[in-house]
């Protein structure tokens, strides 16, 4: 239920899609007698699409999220394992291609690549299965051990979680196929943005786990006030961290997780 209920959610909080509804709303009530009301919401929709768009609010919502947590410090050691979160690559288009088609997050994939070069007795746990509310557009898991494997990953130390849904199921599962022994370091692969969210669920999942963030949106501070040169772009921006912030409150408002922001 908790799944349904956040994907439906999820949909309006996306900023993008909530003023398209608004404007729509306000084009069909120009056929009843609220033509004033229907006015003032196409002009609204119009103006908050421009402002999430061209301005920099995308920006200025998501760096603080990718500022949560710092870069890993290898200083410390090797870790023992290596858990990938899903969400680098596209299931449907790739089952369709007959080829693993990567996304903007693909990062994920690339990075966890090089650290089991660097790593080579860290285990890795590829957490990602459909996250489809209706259709059923393939694994994911299984098409990120594929790419693995060509990017020189042995398949013996790659596992593939294909039951997670969601973050807090990436989180509970990924625990039960890794099953962590006391004093064994594991680092999380996820995009730095989602690490918030990411790191608080392994946390009330109880699994210790430490931040290691890629994929950044953002150059710094200095993109707080740098416009976008595309109504596209900056809309893709805000919706991404409208998207994070909601999870972070409906994940804590749900119990799902300990802390609203968590720290490093």
């Amino acid at each position: 239920m908790f799944f349904t209920v956040s994907k439906v959610l999820g949909f309006f909080a996306c900023p993008s899609n909530f003023l398209i509804v608004i404007g729509l709303i306000g084009i069909v009530l120009l056929c009843t007698r609220f033509t004033r009301l229907a006015s003032w919401l196409i002009v609204t929709s119009l103006v908050l699409i421009a402002i999430a768009g061209l301005s920099p609010l995308g920006n200025a919502l998501i760096l603080p999220l990718e500022q949560r947590f710092p870069p890993w410090d290898a200083s410390r050691g090797p870790p023992d394992g290596i858990v990938v979160l899903g969400g680098a690559i596209l299931p449907g288009m790739s089952a369709s291609r007959g080829a693993t088609v990567l996304n903007d997050a693909a990062e994920r994939v690339t990075v966890a690549a090089e650290l089991a070069r660097r790593y080579p007795n860290a285990r890795i746990v590829y957490s990602g299965g459909s996250a489809a509310p209706i259709s059923d557009d393939g694994l994911e898991a299984g098409f990120a051990v594929r790419q693995l494997e060509a990017l020189g990953v042995a398949r013996e130390r790659i596992v593939a979680e294909e039951q997670s849904r969601n973050t807090i199921e990436n989180a509970v599962f990924s625990r039960l196929v890794a099953n962590p022994k006391p004093g064994e370091r594991w680092l999380l692969v996820t995009s730095a943005f989602h690490m918030p969210r990411a790191m608080a669920a392994f946390r009330a999942a109880d699994f210790s786990i430490e931040a290691y963030p890629v994929d950044w949106r953002t150059a710094g501070t200095g993109d707080l006030v740098r416009p976008f040169a595309s109504l596209a772009d900056g809309l893709n921006r805000t919706d991404i961290a409208v998207h994070e912030w909601a999870g972070l409150v409906a994940y804590r408002l749900a119990g799902k997780t300990k802390a609203l922001f968590p720290s490093p």
